[in-house]
């Protein structure tokens, strides 16, 4: 008997006793499942900024979790031991991370690493749990979703950093998946009010400034305010590449600039991560980390995008 998973744009429809494209969802019986449900490899407390996250909680540690699984196969992936490799872990049952977080002071808790679409069912627990306890929730995401999942998960998750990897011929060619779902994404998530930043990691002689130009123009059209352009290193299927150099992601953000998108920042990178007013044009925040002051321009009051402040109820940041 056939069944479909609804969890991202695949929709795959499976075989009884097979696995979809991501290895992470068996059709047992006519039903699809989780494969190693809360089985968790990778977990750590990290930085926000991290994620990376420069307008949401700044300064703030964030509870990191990540399974095995992804439903893109990324050429150049970046956390491929965890995505492309089955690894299961230890059990971690949802109400113990969030005890967890509560218990260390910890205002946040992120679901990353890996692609939290494949396990979006266990995501979700944790998430309603967090929201009972007033902690806030983080979803770093290739933003392949589905319609259904959309629907699922936006209301249980508070800040998205969602990957714009390229254009379409991009994503066909290298990471085996499409480019409009994860711009319907992103539009979805901003209309529906949360905090969304992008990341496009940037491979040079890949990566054109036609293609970061595209991109500006998709982001501005969806009102994105923060976009992080990050360096390649070699991992995975293209460990034969030189890492990106710093002169080319100085001029890709240059050309980045251009789009109208306020926030820009460099990423792995040696390159200052300066936070400019958009109004007055001047140096408001050095280092990602600090904290902008009732979230306004201390010069000329314009409004800064992103939370600045714990509103949660926790009490803590």
């Amino acid at each position: 008997m056939r069944a479909t998973c609804d969890f991202c744009f695949r929709h795959c429809t499976i075989e009884d006793g097979r696995l979809g494209w991501c290895r992470m969802r068996e059709n047992r019986n006519g039903r699809v499942v989780s494969v190693a449900y809360g089985h968790i490899p990778a977990i750590a407390i990290d930085p926000v900024e991290k994620k990376p996250l420069y307008h949401f909680m700044p300064g703030s540690k964030t509870l990191s979790f990540g399974a095995s699984g992804c439903n893109l196969s990324c050429a150049f992936c970046q956390n491929w031991q965890l995505s492309q490799i089955h690894e299961e872990g230890e059990y971690l049952n949802p109400d113990d991370a969030v005890r967890y977080a509560l218990n260390h002071a910890i205002p946040s808790i992120s679901f990353t690493y890996s692609e939290p679409l494949v396990w979006q069912d266990y995501m979700m627990e944790i998430a309603a749990a967090a929201k009972e306890h007033g902690i806030r929730t983080i979803m770093v995401s290739n933003g392949s979703f589905s319609d259904k999942a959309l629907e699922r998960i936006i209301p249980l998750i508070d800040a998205y950093n969602i990957d714009l990897k390229g254009d379409e011929d991009f994503y066909r060619d290298i990471c085996k998946g499409e480019m409009e779902p994860v711009v319907n994404a992103i539009r979805k998530i901003a209309e529906n009010g949360k905090h969304i930043e992008i990341t496009t990691m940037l491979i040079e002689n890949i990566h054109t400034g036609k293609m970061i130009r595209e991109i500006g123009r998709i982001l501005k059209e969806e009102s994105i305010s923060v976009w992080h352009l990050t360096r390649f290193f070699p991992q995975y299927k293209m460990n034969y590449l030189p890492p990106t150099s710093e002169l080319f992601l100085s001029d890709m953000i240059s050309i980045a600039r251009d789009s109208g998108i306020p926030y820009i920042y460099p990423g792995n990178s040696v390159l200052k991560a300066q936070t400019i007013c958009p109004g007055c044009g001047r140096v408001i925040r050095t280092h990602p980390g600090e904290i902008i002051r009732g979230g306004e321009c201390p010069y000329c009051g314009k409004r800064i995008y992103g939370v600045w402040e714990s509103d949660n109820g926790s009490g803590i940041l």
